[in-house]
């Protein structure tokens, strides 16, 4: 895969646009765009799965009560 390749820019309204060749194609359908020093960098927006989210979570504060009397689980109902 090539790691580089001339492509040219151009106005979409007020917008400097460019289309990206298939062999760089990302993987979303949303992305991130930030700028370091003259480059751009555009990087596939992944969605955070949900271990990732909870483990930014604090931890709660709260006291649970006990539960003595569980049901039995064929009684359960999901």
């Amino acid at each position: 895969m090539p790691t580089e390749r001339h492509v040219r820019l151009f106005r979409n309204g007020r917008n400097q646009a460019l289309r990206i060749p298939r062999e760089f194609e990302l993987p979303s359908e949303e992305a991130i765009i930030r700028k370091e020093g003259d480059r751009l960098i555009i990087e596939p927006l992944r969605r955070r799965s949900l271990l990732a989210l909870l483990a930014t979570l604090e931890p709660l504060e709260d006291e649970f009560p006990d539960i003595d009397d569980l049901p039995p689980l064929d009684d359960v109902n999901f």
